[in-house]
């Protein structure tokens, strides 16, 4: 039987272990290739931080199943079993000399319940529920947190994606260009200069393309880490086909603002920290009551020498009484708790009235930024429209030998700039959108 539980025992250690290893082999064999919702999901659920909160609401929840037990009288048993030895020595009785062993024993059943203690229990137990209220806003709290850290680092390695697709582009056109400067000079139409120039502005594209391509592999490794992925996991993002801005009209400030402060969870968090504070107070006026209780015991005892059971039934007996305990002077501990209680509460006030004033300057501070990336992408806009017609002119004018390589150069760096900058103020302009939108209380997606 004992080899059958410990092969038993074994049998479920190998699942349990092999059983972890599926799961890390899951991540670590398959490709991951993970959109927004999917980042934020598996990160809310993996989260050190969140998990240690969720262990952190599970240990509030089993406070308040302990306040609530403080109204039930509790019971305890004892049990005393003596065994004595002594020397009889000469006793004529026994013959005049000899020994004697003995026993003993006592039973009995315990129980005490609070009946009054200045209402000390109710409030603990209100005071508890509110801790585990607070507790559970404490992981939402968190999830934003993380939401808006995901979605940030998401939105980076979309905009390095889209930077390699331009910068692809630029090469690919720069080969050609070099290609058709190569066949010109070998027929003497151009000089060795301008050969020179435009091989030169190559090597600059490639490096920019090489650039773009380190910083989203950067990038994505932040994201990654930022997920608690394991270093073998093959990680990568989809790149959407559009990326769809919001063009209607910004929702004003204030509506966002009393939006946000009637429902985000740091609001109600704050809210919830005054309430705890303030039955603090109560829990320290409770000394100044008396407290009252009840208490009750049945016993029975024997010692050898007669019957047993005769002896357990002529002792066996009741007890049953109350106590009433006054506090009369308590050397200002009293006092003293139920102070440091209230100033604690003028505390949680001020922490509520900073938690307000910081979301609300974090919510305008996102009104902001929406404004002025929303006037910085139409000014790029216009920007990388004119620039792309011009730098059309000027390859054109290129091939049919009207500009010179100077000028040509000249209109392909202004018209990279302003693609660049249409691109990341592009996304820059989303992000800013969905953090507004987040504030809002509207879910994070593309």
């Amino acid at each position: 039987m004992i080899f059958k539980l410990k092969y038993l025992l074994l049998y479920i250690s190998l699942s349990s272990c092999l059983s972890a290893f599926a799961q890390d082999s899951t991540l670590i064999n398959k490709p991951l290739r993970w959109n927004l919702p999917q980042c934020i999901d598996y990160a809310k659920k993996n989260n050190i931080q969140i998990n240690s909160l969720r262990l952190s609401q599970q240990t509030a929840q089993q406070e308040y199943l302990l306040a609530k037990a403080s109204r039930l009288p509790n019971l305890s048993g004892s049990a005393s079993q003596n065994f004595t030895h002594s020397n009889a020595g000469n006793n004529s009785a026994n013959g005049g000399g000899g020994s004697g062993f003995g026993a003993s024993g006592q039973y009995s059943l315990n129980s005490n319940v609070t009946l009054y203690n200045g209402n000390y229990i109710n409030n603990n137990i209100l005071q508890k529920n509110v801790e585990v209220a607070s507790a559970n806003l404490n992981i939402i709290q968190q999830e934003n947190d993380i939401t808006l850290q995901i979605t940030q680092a998401y939105l980076t390695v979309l905009l390095d994606k889209e930077n390699i697709v331009s910068d692809t582009s630029v090469v690919n056109t720069s080969k050609a260009q070099v290609k058709l400067e190569q066949e010109r000079f070998n027929v003497g139409s151009v000089a060795k200069k301008d050969l020179i120039q435009i091989e030169a502005q190559n090597a600059t594209d490639q490096y920019n393309l090489t650039t773009a391509m380190n910083t989203e592999r950067g990038d994505l490794l932040t994201l990654k880490q930022l997920l608690l992925l394991p270093t073998d996991a093959d990680f990568d993002i989809p790149k959407p086909d559009t990326i769809i801005l919001n063009n209607q009209a910004l929702v004003p400030l204030k509506s966002a603002e009393d939006t946000a402060l009637k429902n985000r969870p740091e609001i109600k968090n704050g809210q919830l920290g005054l309430d705890i504070a303030q039955y603090s107070v109560k829990l320290a006026q409770a000394g100044y009551k008396p407290t009252l209780t009840a208490g009750g015991a049945i016993g029975t005892q024997y010692a050898s020498g007669n019957n047993y059971f005769s002896q357990l039934n002529n002792n066996f007996y009741q007890q049953i009484g109350v106590t009433l305990a006054v506090p009369i002077f308590t050397r200002r501990t009293v006092k003293t708790q139920v102070e440091e209680a209230k100033i604690n509460v003028d505390q949680a006030q001020l922490t509520f009235k900073n938690t307000k004033i910081t979301l609300s300057q974090t919510v305008e501070r996102a009104y902001i930024n929406v404004q002025n990336a929303q006037s910085q992408y139409d000014a790029a806009q216009v920007q990388y429209n004119f620039n792309v017609e011009s730098y059309r002119i000027a390859n054109e004018q290129l091939k049919i030998g009207s500009s010179s390589i100077v000028d040509f150069l000249l209109q392909k760096t202004l018209f990279v700039q302003a693609q660049q900058a249409f691109i990341q103020a592009k996304y820059n302009l989303l992000l800013t959108q969905k953090i507004y939108d987040f504030y809002r209380g509207i879910p994070v997606n593309l």
